[in-house]
């Protein structure tokens, strides 16, 4: 529950959701809601950043990285000894056509598929050496995922989704609560703590899903297309989230995508075809133009 005192009357409100104008004396809250959710997230940031990692420089670093599939006696190679090294607390698009190879290296930097050959570091820990027990404590403890289908278990309400991850951390019931509770209110979610995916619109779920990703104080974030199921205005908003969360807790963002939107929050683009690297673009050299299509924004 979030507590406000209203600056004219001095009462205090004591609320799940989000006041705009106090109950007693009608005078506007708005200045006293947006001061807490400062501090909210300065609060969060204290507990979101991971102290324990190392300090060095890179966060993740790829070596020779390939994949080669095998259909019957057919191999196909999704990557082609990929290279790239990513700094700590970067905001990091890869970007490319379907077929790039984009989502099998978010895939192995994730550790959510081994390589062929090469190596893929994390904390300067070779994720393909790791035991099955290893890989699952470093997903489990380094990694948030938000993917573009949400993913999150429709028969749990939106507290008990971002929990969940804390279970197989072992933190407490009332260590788990209470994080709960504030990465819901982080994310805007402060008066949906109890509602179930069906009853929460595309951008809430994706939102869940955001605080889902943060459970257990992670150094990085993947975000595989976490917009490609939201509208222009909606999917806007869940990158201004995550660049909020990257600049004020010093995450990492890793984010496989299709959208031109992402540019503008990204330190670097990393653009892959067939497998290989083809450029790496800074934001700072890149010039993009808003356009509209539709009455909305478009990034051109």
């Amino acid at each position: 529950m979030a507590k406000y005192t209203c600056p004219q009357c001095g009462e205090q409100i004591e609320t799940a959701g989000i006041v705009t104008v106090c109950p007693q004396c009608h005078a506007d809250m708005s200045a006293v809601v947006e001061a807490a959710g400062h501090a909210l997230r300065q609060r969060a940031a204290e507990l979101i950043r991971d102290d324990s990692v190392t300090t060095h420089e890179y966060i993740v670093r790829t070596r020779g990285l390939t994949k080669i599939y095998k259909m019957g006696d057919v191999e196909v190679p999704a990557l082609r000894g990929v290279d790239l090294d990513i700094r700590r607390g970067e905001y990091l698009s890869i970007m490319g056509p379907s077929g790039s190879g984009k989502s099998t290296l978010f895939n192995l930097v994730g550790g959510l598929d081994k390589p062929t050959s090469g190596s893929c570091y994390i904390n300067e820990t070779d994720m393909a050496q790791l035991s099955a027990h290893e890989l699952a404590w470093q997903r489990c403890h380094t990694i948030g995922y938000i993917f573009q289908t949400f993913n999150l278990i429709p028969v749990m309400t939106a507290l008990e989704n971002v929990t969940l991850p804390m279970i197989f951390a072992g933190m407490s019931s009332d260590e788990m609560l209470e994080r709960g509770r504030m990465l819901l209110e982080l994310v805007g979610l402060g008066g949906r703590l109890h509602h179930k995916p069906h009853e929460l619109s595309g951008g809430q779920q994706q939102r869940v899903a955001v605080a889902r990703a943060l459970a257990n104080s992670p150094a990085i974030i993947l975000a595989d297309e976490p917009t490609g199921n939201l509208d222009l205005h909606t999917g806007k908003e869940i990158i201004e989230l995550l660049k909020e969360l990257n600049v004020e807790s010093g995450v990492t963002v890793i984010s496989a995508t299709h959208d031109l939107k992402m540019i503008d929050v990204s330190d670097r683009i990393v653009h892959i075809r067939d497998g290989r690297i083809e450029r790496i673009d800074r934001r700072e050299d890149i010039e993009l133009e808003v356009g509209t299509m539709g009455g909305e924004e478009t990034a051109v």
